[in-house]
């Protein structure tokens, strides 16, 4: 199913571990360019500066040939232009597959050719299903799914969990209103469906081609997860999609089980992400507890913005302080040791500042006095007689 050459896929994995090698200080640069000299990669580039502009010229390319046979057709065609979108469709399926096969992989060219292609692909689907969205967003599923089994394109899996989240809503609101009424909690089943079977695929995966790929998809549903059971989220779309109406002085319904589910959630996700060390489980955490401030704020203004920041940030601040006091000293578990294998500047940084300080210390210099002393034999201090 995968267009690349698996051996090249492996060696790409084994130069990026030489590489995190090599920036935590196990290995030195000698010894990393001599692994990557023996190691054939296919054709990719990790600064995103270059696959930006890389892909603004791959954007140019398949314009300019979708342009072309535009040209071509334009006599041709009268009402079925949609046929027309479904061959631009054909010429990014078919671009892809040439570049990927030419070992062009997270290049530049071969993304704006994988997008592209779904992008035009949606289009063709909408005109023919006059714009159905169900069925826009079954295809895209489809393809997304196909698209990141063959390219292992993470902006395809990416779209995949998108388009399928998308797909169940829409399919859950052509259902009855009754079932509509438990959407949050459905969603709620389907992020954990996604996470059990994501964990359990990683567990079980003997390959790491389609690791990134399953671990945004754990990551996803933790995501979708919160959100499915947000305050905010549940009140604003049971008010716009559901329609019900939320008098004042009234709440929506189980509104004290949303109101514990969006602290609660975050709090799980910061403590199992110091449990497990699990850094992106941390993040989530994180950001997810500041929605979870934002929604009571939204509602709920006890304190001016002003003062509820000055407040919050010196409770953070205290906190943090007293973080790292406790953890500084600890050389295992959870620790305020640097990792090695994270690279940052801040240790740096406060490494230079204590090295220019000390090097303000200058050291005691020795003056040669023009005073001739005495010849003392002992202890004389420039006196003239013996001891």
């Amino acid at each position: 199913m995968i267009v690349y050459d698996k051996k090249m896929l492996d060696h790409a994995n084994l130069l990026d571990e030489a590489k995190s090698l090599q920036k935590a200080g196990f290995i030195v640069k000698e010894q990393y360019e001599t692994i990557a000299k023996n190691l054939t990669v296919p054709k990719t580039h990790n600064n995103l500066l270059i696959r930006f502009l890389f892909f603004i010229l791959g954007v140019f390319l398949y314009s300019s040939i979708c342009g072309f046979f535009s040209l071509l057709a334009v006599d041709s065609i009268n009402s079925n232009y949609e046929y027309l979108v479904f061959f631009f469709a054909i010429i990014g399926f078919s671009g892809a597959e040439i570049l990927s096969r030419s070992t062009y992989y997270g290049h530049g060219l071969d993304d704006t050719f994988i997008l592209g292609s779904q992008l035009t692909l949606a289009i063709a689907i909408g005109i023919t299903s006059d714009f159905n969205e169900l069925i826009m967003g079954a295809f895209i599923t489809g393809t997304a799914l196909l698209s990141y089994l063959r390219y292992l394109h993470l902006s395809m899996a990416l779209l995949f969990s998108l388009a399928l989240t998308y797909t169940i809503v829409l399919g859950i609101f052509e259902l009855n209103e009754s079932i509509q009424a438990f959407l949050p909690f459905i969603m709620m089943a389907f992020a954990l469906a996604i996470y059990f079977s994501s964990k359990t695929a990683l567990q079980k995966l003997a390959t790491p081609f389609y690791y990134n790929g399953l671990l945004l998809a754990k990551n996803f549903a933790l995501i979708l997860f919160y959100f499915s059971g947000n305050y905010l989220i549940v009140r604003e779309l049971s008010i716009d999609l559901l329609g019900q109406d939320v008098a004042p002085g009234s709440d929506i319904p189980f509104a004290y089980l949303f109101y514990a589910f969006t602290f609660i959630v975050p709090a799980s996700y910061l403590y199992f992400g110091l449990v497990k060390k699990d850094r992106i489980l941390l993040w989530i955490g994180l950001l997810s507890l500041c929605f979870s401030v934002f929604t009571i704020r939204y509602y709920y203004s006890v304190l001016p913005v002003e003062i509820a920041l000055t407040i919050g940030g010196a409770v953070l601040f205290a906190t943090t302080l007293f973080t790292i006091r406790k953890l500084k000293n600890k050389e295992t578990g959870i620790t305020f040791q640097p990792d090695r294998f994270t690279k940052t500047n801040a240790f740096l940084n406060a490494e230079i500042l204590i090295t220019s300080q000390m090097g303000g210390l200058k050291p005691e210099v020795t003056t040669q006095s023009s005073m001739e002393f005495g010849g003392g034999d002992f202890s004389g201090g420039g006196s003239g007689g013996s001891f």
